[in-house]
């Protein structure tokens, strides 16, 4: 049947798509199970557990007894004895009151937090945590705090501003998957007795590796936990199976088989995945020899290349770009070293690199070849490239409301440190912030960056070019910022929007979507007087939404006590500064101003 001309213009779109992942070196594609890249430093089988014959057979011996599949959710009779059997294994071995099977980490992850968080709930989320915790975070409609990693401070912020939630959730890694580092487990749980919220730890890099018997993190500490609500145990990495264990109290289980809905609504896993995972459990408690070589392969490895010794088996090796990366994992593979290259999505953007994983069946041999083509790679690496200027986005509630004054304020403090530079992305209208912003901060104009765009109508920046007959490009601004950011290496630069946050700059195209293209550092302006709370409140909740949180909050205007105490209480930022209407304003009232509010604690 010949294809509709909307079949092909989305035929069209995804090519276009896949080109841009291409040009961009973070195209993904699968080899096949066949085309082997050598010795494996890649997979998660940390103790080579996958081929055991132990396993095997009894995966064998549960399929020709049970048969191949689940038949239906265990709610509609699907599943068999062998899931209950797994489910009370592994809370022996948990030392928990029960356990839930899931077909996998990702489903149990959705399933527990949709379960535990709904509307009115808060959830606190480190940055780096697994694709599973952040969708899980998304889809239970719970507001989603996302605290810097391992970042305590921070998090304790968001805990006082979340304070009336219904219910508070923190969810960590406890060995995180792509860095291999390992959670403050102790203080996290500390934290939510404090403030009265419950942790969930997922041990998918730890469970099998660390603890009594590899029963994972938490059950290596010596800490009685008092907040400890659910572990959640993968099935297919140490373990070598496939699979999920969700595991707490009767309670919980309870209600994750009445309201996970990735329990509820999914067909029961095969009973011979239940019957082999039991039968690694009970391998990987008495593996005491096969931990000790995979945690002592990771160090020694990190430590011949100079890198953090690892709380596992994950070891990771920086790259300098995604291209770098792709070219690492080549010349490994050319050298029969199975090692992957990890790009953006999967990590932040610039934090490209190599994911060695080591394994109780790696030999010292190949350990060291390892090790001795990425010291070679170490040696003849290019000079790195010169670190790019940082930034600090200056936005607001609305227009006219002082964020012109405030970028003067923080260029004149960013120049106490260092050079620093202003620019105003898009101006619109007959008045120049630029030549504002150079009066008051007394710059020459070498430390001032033209607009990327000007337009004459004093209106919001789609509408001043659509009256130009112009319009800002898609990339136009993303392309001025990184050129001027390589230009300006080791500077300090201010970056002042027009309008507030929603304001578009061009159809369908806000400043915070663009702020959210690339997470910078930002701080909001807003009015001290009648009306800021609404606007500043509903500001900060839409950074918030979009994963951004603003290091701090500026008032303009008279000040007023009630709003900036009812702002402190309720808006959880930071750091709050009231810059009053100056008798005189100009370089000596600013500097008079910050030598009384020092903002030096906003560059770092």
């Amino acid at each position: 049947m010949a294809e509709s001309t909307e079949q092909n213009g989305l035929r069209a779109e995804l090519r276009a798509e896949l080109e841009g992942l291409e040009q961009a070196n973070q195209l993904r594609s699968l080899a096949s199970p066949s085309d082997s890249l050598g010795v494996d430093f890649v997979s998660n089988d940390y103790l080579g557990l996958s081929a055991h014959p132990t396993l095997c057979d009894a995966a064998a011996s549960a399929a020709s007894a049970y048969g191949s599949g689940g038949r239906a959710s265990r709610l509609l009779g699907g599943g068999a004895l062998a899931h209950v059997f797994l489910e009370k294994l592994a809370a022996n071995w948990l030392s928990v009151e029960a356990a839930l099977f899931f077909p996998s980490g990702y489903q149990a992850n959705l399933g527990l937090i949709g379960a535990l968080a709904g509307r009115g709930d808060a959830i606190f989320s480190d940055e780096l945590n697994h694709a599973s915790i952040i969708d899980g975070a998304r889809l239970s409609r719970a507001r989603t705090f996302v605290y810097p990693h391992l970042d305590l401070e921070g998090l304790e912020r968001a805990l006082v501003h979340a304070k009336n939630a219904r219910r508070r959730l923190v969810i960590t890694e406890s060995i995180f998957s792509m860095d291999g580092d390992l959670a403050p487990l102790e203080e996290l749980d500390r934290l939510c007795a404090k403030h009265d919220a419950w942790l969930i730890v997922d041990e998918a890099h730890a469970a099998g590796l660390l603890g009594p018997e590899g029963a994972g993190a938490c059950a290596a500490l010596d800490h009685e936990f008092e907040r400890l609500a659910a572990r959640l145990i993968t099935g297919g990495k140490a373990l070598g199976c496939s699979g999920a264990i969700v595991a707490g109290s009767h309670e919980l289980c309870e209600v994750l088989i009445n309201r996970a809905r990735s329990f509820v609504f999914t067909t029961a896993p095969p009973p011979a995945s239940a019957t082999a995972l039991a039968a690694a459990i009970s391998l990987v408690r008495s593996s005491d020899t096969g931990r000790e070589a995979t945690l002592l392969h990771a160090r020694k490895l990190a430590e011949s290349l100079g890198l953090p010794t690892p709380a596992a088996a994950i070891v990771p090796f920086p790259a300098r770009n995604e291209e770098h990366a792709l070219e690492l994992q080549a010349k490994l593979a050319a050298s029969g070293l199975d090692v992957r290259a990890i790009r953006p999505p999967t990590v932040p953007s610039g934090t490209s690199r190599l994911r060695i994983v080591c394994h109780a069946t790696n030999t010292e041999a190949e350990l060291e070849d390892l090790a001795r083509l990425l010291r070679a790679e170490k040696a003849s690496a290019p000079t790195p490239e010169p670190e790019l200027a940082s930034r600090l986005f200056v936005t607001g509630t609305d227009t006219g409301i002082g964020k012109t004054v405030v970028s003067a304020l923080l260029v004149r403090a960013a120049r106490r440190l260092g050079p620093a530079r202003y620019w105003k992305p898009v101006q619109t209208g007959p008045d120049s912030d630029t030549d504002e912003v150079s009066n008051l901060a007394e710059l020459e104009q070498t430390h001032l960056l033209p607009p990327a765009f000007q337009f004459p109508e004093p209106a919001s920046p789609h509408t001043a070019a659509r009256a130009a007959g112009r319009e800002i490009p898609s990339g136009a601004l993303e392309t001025s910022l990184a050129g001027i950011r390589r230009t300006l290496a080791g500077e300090r630069l201010i970056v002042e929007l027009a309008g507030g946050l929603l304001v578009p700059l061009r159809d369908h195209f806000t400043q915070l979507d663009w702020l959210e293209l690339h997470a910078p550092p930002l701080v909001l302006v807003a009015r001290s007087g009648l009306g800021t709370l609404n606007h500043t409140l509903l500001s900060i909740e839409a950074l918030r939404k979009r994963h951004l949180e603003p290091r701090a909050l500026f008032l303009v205007g008279e000040p007023h006590e009630a709003n900036r105490s009812t702002l402190a209480q309720m808006s959880g930022v930071a750091a709050i500064f009231e810059v009053p209407l100056f008798e005189n304003l100009g370089a000596s009232a600013l500097d008079e101003w910050l030598d009384q509010n020092p903002l030096e604690q906003l560059f770092s």
